[in-house]
């Protein structure tokens, strides 16, 4: 990677080489850096993972433009590898929107995706659903798309629920002119086959194409090569980390009532000293050396 590539433009070559993307979704630093750990080359922030772990409440628009700009700034400095954050519907009209998207920016998000829900959004597998106009949603792409002159270099993928909302032919219109648009990606919500995902493809020709792939969710579970072989070659699997953790967490805390100590569970929890390497502490103790020792410090620092 030059000095010159954007965190945008690292995914954009990553795809233009052919490749199938996976991203994760991830709600804070440790899960983020948990992902990188695991070798995922692009990270995603799912807004449904943050209202549950910041708020303790469902993807039903309680997440303001602030909580995510705050998640979104600590998980990007967090890893090396580019970064996409929901951004929603970006919490507003399309100057809202472009103000949103400078703030992630700023951030250090290499991404969005935006949304076409009416506010307050829900999570594109809820029922129901209902989406602005299509010419109030593609003023807000263009007013993204805008801030490129602007040095504003975010990888953008215009998400629509209208599949739901509306009908998939609806969906379709919108995407093709999302496309027209110059977004970087365009995300057509909850297929509900693999056959509709394939007519997707099939009928919104010369995009990249996004599939969520949620657990249990309204679309069925495919992997990244039969996502592919449909037509589809960047992936967002959101659910996952938070699924799991919630799980593990639930578990390990009625133990833990039950049995006053996890004494006899330890193979449920990482061990101290690998925990440890999670969070670096080598690297940081490190650091701490080299500043309260001075002869650790190299000359002219």
């Amino acid at each position: 990677m030059t000095s010159a590539t954007t965190p945008a433009q690292r995914i954009r070559d990553l795809l233009g080489a052919g490749a199938s993307i996976n991203m994760p979704g991830v709600y804070d630093a440790l899960t983020a850096r948990l992902a990188e750990e695991a070798g995922f080359e692009v990270i995603f922030v799912s807004g449904y993972s943050m209202s549950a772990s910041r708020l303790g409440m469902p993807d039903l628009g309680y997440l303001t433009q602030t909580d995510v700009g705050d998640a979104a700034r600590g998980i990007c400095a967090a890893v090396a590898a580019p970064v996409i954050v929901d951004a929603d519907t970006g919490y507003g009209n399309a100057l809202s929107a472009r103000r949103t998207a400078r703030l992630l920016h700023a951030a250090g998000a290499a991404g969005i995706f935006l949304e076409d829900q009416e506010w307050p959004k829900r999570c594109g597998h809820f029922a129901g659903k209902r989406v602005v106009p299509r010419e109030e949603w593609l003023a807000k792409l263009r007013a993204v798309l805008d801030l490129r002159r602007d040095g504003v270099d975010l990888f953008l993928v215009a998400r629509t629920d209208a599949r739901a909302a509306v009908s998939l032919d609806e969906a379709v219109a919108r995407a093709c002119a999302a496309r027209d648009l110059g977004v970087d990606a365009i995300f057509v919500e909850a297929p509900r086959s693999a056959e509709e995902l394939g007519e997707v493809a099939a009928r919104v020709e010369g995009a990249v194409r996004v599939a969520n792939m949620i657990e249990r969710g309204r679309t069925p579970l495919l992997t990244p090569a039969e996502l592919a072989a449909l037509g589809h070659r960047l992936v967002v699997t959101p659910l996952t980390a938070l699924f799991a953790a919630t799980r593990a967490v639930r578990e390990a805390m009625a133990l833990l009532r039950a049995e006053g100590t996890l004494r006899d569970h330890l193979d449920r929890l990482v061990a101290f000293d690998a925990f440890e390497q999670v969070v670096d502490l080598p690297g940081h103790e490190d650091l701490e050396r080299r500043y309260l020792d001075p002869e650790e410090t190299p000359a002219g620092l």
